[in-house]
């Protein structure tokens, strides 16, 4: 299987991208699914071509390799810093120039980095949405990282338990246990009816 990370991380090191090295690594590691190949997208690299591609309408050469990872890999581990309460616009202008309809049933683990714990949020009301709208398959576990987190006891443990969902995902596996059929009862529309219309008492 091929794991695919997308940072839009912006310096060098970046925090941004060693958060999403450490949740591949922990993927790899499950011994419940094999990874192959993982492949990091660095987004900074891109910029020029995303935003080419935002006003022409034709990816670049390394844009192009680029969203063909993205798209075809078996699962995605997306990271992007925290700006203005929300992804980064280069993060947000990557997604914009991929098909719609590309990243369907994709199992995705999002997560994000920034500088206070009042920006953990960001994996729900931004990522999420996000991920939603574009019909790929969010693993429950998001991680957020922030800069008293490094180092910190409670991330590694975000990490495997959003790695272990996400192997779980890449192998065909929802991690969410279905509710068996014979628990359900469908009580047919007109039975419903004729039982408020009967006699009380009958």
């Amino acid at each position: 299987m091929r794991l695919v990370v997308v940072s839009a991380g912006l310096s060098v090191p970046s925090s941004t991208r060693l958060l999403g090295d450490r949740l591949a690594a922990a993927v790899g590691r499950r011994a419940d699914v094999d990874i192959e190949a993982v492949e990091v997208v660095e987004l900074r690299d891109l910029a020029v071509e995303i935003a080419h591609n935002l006003t022409n309408g034709f990816p670049g050469r390394r844009l192009a390799a680029a969203i063909d990872s993205v798209t075809s890999a078996d699962g995605l581990i997306v990271v992007t810093p925290v700006f203005s309460a929300s992804y980064s616009g280069l993060f947000k202008s990557f997604f914009d120039v991929i098909d719609k309809d590309a990243l369907t049933g994709m199992p995705v683990l999002i997560a994000a980095t920034g500088g206070t714990a009042r920006h953990s949020l960001v994996l729900e009301h931004a990522l999420r949405p996000l991920f939603a709208h574009l019909r790929a398959v969010v693993v429950p576990t998001g991680v957020y990282a922030a800069s008293e987190d490094w180092g910190a006891q409670g991330l590694d443990g975000r990490i495997e338990r959003a790695a272990g969902e996400l192997a779980g995902l890449m192998r065909g596996l929802s991690g969410v246990r279905a509710a068996a059929e014979d628990d359900l009862v469908v009580v047919p529309f007109a039975e419903q009816l004729a039982a408020l219309s009967s006699p009380s008492g009958a």
